[in-house]
């Protein structure tokens, strides 16, 4: 969920002073690379191939360290660097303001080795090369929108750059931190300024990502149409519908932008607000239940009661019991809604505290890491209709394959 950001207070909170901006998107970064490896290693358990899913390469011998095992190194390595550089900057700082201005230097260097671990050859720390350089391909590739074709990790790209919706705030922070730093009065380590650079960068940093989705879906709309086998694929329908839904977050960001800069209050721009915030976290909300895990909560009742599966849900189940499915379509719908909080007036202030926009950015990582579990075992359903991967409840099921739908 994407909301406008808070206004700049005009000192140091403790929270701050012991965790700066730039440390708590390195943080994010970091939490980031040990989900994926826990996502590889669970779906592996569950015999679940996800690299053949994205179309990576698999270990051409048992000697090899495993996917996730090799990201579980890297992450080891991104953590020491920067818990290295957090404890030298508290020694150095000691909590005082002043220097914690001082020495933004430390933080910010802190993210420059972690973009250097990203990208330059660590094989001496028996750390493979090849799957970040995949990575930095395929960001280059769809940061600008760009989608491979399936036999090439289409999967993939549209993985990555749902991924980048979640972490659209913590992009921009990166921006605000480069702003300031580079600011000649400026710190990096100092309040964050999030109108820095103007009232417009932000907001477009912001967008970027569901503009980089909405891009792919019409890209996958044109293919269908131009596809000599249309009655077999569809006449994209459906990637339409898609990229509607990655649309709405452009009016929570302008009308966020808007309020943020208002100087007197505007009860009709607030309700705006609030009704594109609403259109876009139930629609979003549809979306992961009934398109991207493929569930049938929201199917028409006859399919809905099925008993051919658990209500709601779908006949296999690769990932867990049927009451963690309830659970997590719960957390999915809480932690889409988590902007509510503003209506509140009891807590509208507490949300702009530094330490609570951290925790809401957390929450957004934490869902969509949740959210990849199942999205990859829908995939693996409609590319395996035969049956691969441990079924929960009916291993031995053969279901149709599902069309391909993102």
């Amino acid at each position: 969920m994407m909301d406008s950001g808070p206004a700049v207070e005009p000192h140091l909170d403790s929270f701050s002073l012991a965790f700066p901006l730039p440390y708590r998107i390195a943080i994010i970064v970091i939490l980031a690379v040990w989900g994926w490896g826990l996502n590889l290693h669970f779906l592996h358990i569950r015999r679940i191939d996800v690299p053949s899913l994205i179309r990576y390469p698999g270990r051409s011998s048992s000697a090899q360290l495993t996917h996730h095992h090799s990201t579980y190194r890297i992450a080891s390595l991104l953590s020491s660097a920067s818990g290295l550089s957090i404890v030298t900057f508290w020694l150095l700082t000691r909590g005082d303001p002043h220097r914690v201005i001082d020495y933004d230097w430390i933080p910010m260097t802190n993210l420059l080795v972690i973009a250097l671990l990203f990208s330059i050859p660590l094989r001496k720390l028996s750390v493979s090369h090849h799957g970040r350089s995949r990575l930095l391909r395929t960001l280059k590739r769809v940061s600008v929108g760009g989608l491979a074709e399936a036999k090439d990790g289409k999967f993939g790209d549209i993985l990555l750059a749902d991924v980048l919706t979640s972490y659209a705030k913590v992009v921009a922070d990166l921006f605000v931190c480069l702003c300031m730093f580079l600011t000649s009065d400026g710190s990096a380590t100092a309040r964050p300024d999030r109108g820095c650079g103007g009232d417009v960068l932000v907001p477009m940093i912001l967008a970027i990502p569901s503009a980089i989705r909405l891009r792919q879906c019409l890209i996958e709309y044109v293919r269908v149409r131009s596809a000599p086998l249309r009655e077999a694929t569809g006449w994209g329908g459906q990637h339409l519908a898609n990229a509607a839904k990655y649309s709405t977050a452009f009016p929570v960001v302008i009308l966020g932008a808007m309020l943020r800069n208002q100087t007197e209050a505007a009860p009709g721009l607030s309700r705006a607000w609030i009704a594109a915030c609403m259109l876009n976290s139930f629609y979003s909300f549809y979306w992961d239940v009934a398109k991207d895990w493929d569930l049938t909560l929201f199917s028409d009742a006859r399919e809905r009661n099925s008993p051919d599966h658990p209500f709601g849900l779908r006949r296999r189940l690769l990932v867990h019991r049927p009451g963690v499915y309830y659970a997590v379509i719960a957390l999915d719908l809480a932690l889409r809604c988590t902007w509510m909080i503003k209506l509140n007036p009891s807590l509208d202030q507490i949300s702009n505290f530094e330490s609570t926009i951290f925790l809401l950015q957390f929450l957004e990582v934490f869902r969509r890491w949740v959210w990849i579990f199942f999205r990859v075992e829908t995939e693996w359903i409609r590319n395996n209709p035969e049956g691969l991967g441990t079924d929960i409840l009916l291993g031995d099921f053969q279901g149709n394959k599902y069309e391909d739908e993102d």
